[in-house]
């Protein structure tokens, strides 16, 4: 059993792990990270987690920083189960 450092493990369906990847290069290095939108729909995904605040805030820098592109995110939602609860979201923003 390993005690250090403390550690979570969690299980994804292939479908959600694969979602979204995106590859790059960084410092001459490619470094696989997942997109914009997978990591919206994500944050909805674990809004228990880590608070309603932390979903509106990202929601709110995703809409400020990207060009908002309602279909990938419905899609990422859709792939993690959230597209009922992400839906009225990307409604009071259009």
């Amino acid at each position: 059993m390993i005690h250090y450092p403390p550690m979570q493990f969690h299980k994804f369906s292939a479908g959600s792990f694969q979602a979204g990847v995106e590859s790059h290069q960084i410092d001459g290095v490619t470094v696989k990270v997942y997109s914009p939108e997978k990591t919206l729909a994500d944050c909805f995904k674990f809004r228990n987690k880590i608070g309603m605040d932390v979903v509106l805030e990202a929601l709110k820098l995703y809409k400020s920083r990207m060009k908002f592109d309602h279909k990938k995110i419905l899609e990422y939602a859709r792939i993690c189960r959230v597209n009922k609860i992400v839906l009225p979201y990307l409604e009071a923003n259009i």
